[in-house]
């Protein structure tokens, strides 16, 4: 029996040797490591420095139990609140099947601007919500972003024109630009690297449902047209927006800093034990020791923000989130336009877009899972493009679109429902980050890049080209299209910069590499032991 097990035996906390679990990848069991990070955990008031132990060790059986407690009270109401986004984010195109655009007066084009300053005021805050997260805290700034949209979502029950719509628009870009990768940053703190990515999947998987649940809300709701003299879209707004305030009121309460400060005064037991919080705490740590450099009320520098903007490492992925969803977000705006001028009634357009939802729940859960147990992001993401070229050619080319409405719907169905790659490059990219600052601004640079891409979407269908978008839907072919050869060449270059590496670490001795592991300037994904997920 070595060392670990005998300890854990006389805490009485082991039962057999196969059941006995640590980190396998242990960077803390050279003594010189160890030490040099235990440093780096004081010096930046790491939260959790207290509870890291090089040593500890813990069962699978009391590991699988922690994370059980981490999916109920992080993933489970990380599902909510990002589905409460996605409502207040989505239920415009639920609104444009009921006249929206006839009641306030706007046209095609008017609508496709209001978007345009949406998507604009959410990239312009992407980066600042991420910077006033760090200082206040995800667990602070979070609830208060989603109480001010969602004041803003229901105060669309008055919508007037077009100087209301914009402004409506412009709000809520301001407010719920950053909540994502705040949300994700807060997740961070609590799971292993590989454990984001299908975490990431339920994520998303909640927007669909959201999405799905709405599509059946949207039909009660704007049969409400006429109610106290208000179109049924009005309602849609208010009832939503005050469903989204109370989330937001909830999550006040329910939010935590980190691990080792779920303690409040309603709850002065706190989430876990003291050994449960050592598990959490060193588990992420052994998974990336970098995870504690910086404490989580600690705001970034200008030095600190431009050394992370400079690590071009990361710009592929950027390059690739640009493209990724513009297809789908195009389509997402206009399909329920797109199905009333097929002939479909304002309420079955609503219905019919719920068959779309459930194929992308089921393929989205499908290839994040698949990416992280082939260990194989980039080349699985390939599925998108494949899938979706072929679809967008069919729609654009094919000559009686306008005229077999059902053949017409089930194409840009199976366009909506295709494979959705964002979580696994957002996964991808928090793990190339390699450290919290780069990993703050890492998070927004990447839905920064998102969002440009969300007001490319917003500009390609235009009233001229109604009813079937025929020149919007040749841009988005080629666009779909190159995303091909961006996937390839992402893939060589990281493939190239780890051979670079690995060869240049093989070619040092072991006492160079114990050298360079301690003694180091570099940091980060600048680390010549450092290998890029891909």
């Amino acid at each position: 029996m070595s060392k670990e097990e005998v300890s854990i035996h006389e805490a009485g906390q082991f039962s057999d040797s196969s059941t006995f679990s640590e980190s396998s990848n242990n960077p803390f069991s050279d003594p010189a490591v160890a030490e040099k990070y235990r440093q780096i955990y004081e010096n930046s008031e790491y939260e959790c420095r207290h509870r890291f132990d090089p040593d500890f060790t813990w069962t699978k059986k009391e590991e699988k139990k922690v994370v059980w407690k981490l999916e109920y009270k992080v993933t489970l109401f990380a599902c909510f609140m990002f589905a409460a986004l996605q409502v207040d984010r989505g239920n415009l195109a639920q609104a444009v099947s009921d006249n929206l655009l006839e009641d306030i007066n706007i046209t095609t084009n008017q609508y496709n601007t209001g978007n345009t300053i949406f998507y604009v005021c959410f990239l312009a805050m992407e980066l600042p919500s991420q910077l006033i997260s760090k200082k206040l805290g995800a667990d602070v700034w979070i609830p208060l972003q989603m109480c001010a949209w969602s004041i803003v979502s229901l105060c669309q029950f008055w919508l007037k024109g077009k100087k209301s719509f914009y402004a409506c628009r412009a709000l809520l870009g301001l407010f719920e630009g950053g909540f994502i990768p705040d949300l994700v940053l807060w997740m961070s703190y609590f799971f292993t690297g590989s454990e984001l990515s299908l975490r990431l999947s339920f994520f998303y998987t909640s927007l669909e449902l959201a999405m799905l649940i709405s599509a059946f809300e949207a039909y009660g709701f704007l049969h409400m047209r006429g109610v106290a003299g208000k179109p049924g879209w009005s309602w849609l707004f208010l009832i939503e927006g005050i469903s989204t305030l109370l989330i937001g009121i909830v999550a006040w309460f329910t939010m935590v800093p980190s691990a080792v400060q779920t303690k409040k005064f309603w709850n002065k037991k706190g989430w876990f034990t003291e050994r449960e919080e050592k598990i959490v705490v060193n588990r992420v740590l052994r998974d990336d020791p970098t995870k504690g450099d910086m404490n989580n009320r600690q705001g970034l520098t200008p030095k600190m923000l431009f050394e992370a903007l400079a690590d071009y490492h990361q710009w592929p992925t950027y390059l690739l989130s640009l493209f990724a969803i513009i297809p789908t977000i195009t389509l997402n705006a206009y399909f329920t336009l797109l199905l009333k001028n097929l002939g479909f009634t304002t309420f079955q357009a609503n219905l019919l877009t719920i068959p779309s939802y459930i194929i992308h729940i089921i393929l989205l859960i499908g290839i994040t899972w698949y990416a992280e147990y082939a260990k194989e992001r980039l080349l699985v993401c390939l599925t998108q493009p494949i899938w979706t070229v072929p679809l967008l050619g069919v729609l654009r080319w094919w000559k009686g679109a306008n005229i077999n409405k059902w053949g017409t719907y089930a194409v840009v169905t199976l366009i909506m429902g295709g494979p959705y790659i964002h979580p696994i490059l957002m996964a991808m990219c928090s793990r190339n980050s390699q450290s919290i600052k780069n990993r703050t601004v890492s998070a927004s640079l990447y839905n920064m890049f998102l969002q440009a891409g969300m007001i490319i979407a917003s500009n390609i269908y235009r009233t001229p080209d109604k009813p079937m978008y025929y020149t919007g839907n040749t841009v988005l072919f080629w666009l779909a299209f190159a995303m091909l050869p961006l996937l390839i060449f992402s893939k060589v270059y990281y493939v190239l910069v780890n051979r670079y590496r690995e060869k240049r670490w093989q070619a040092l001795t072991p006492e160079e590499r114990e050298d360079y592991s301690t003694s180091t300037l570099d940091v980060g994904s600048k680390r010549l032991d450092f290998r890029f997920d891909h």
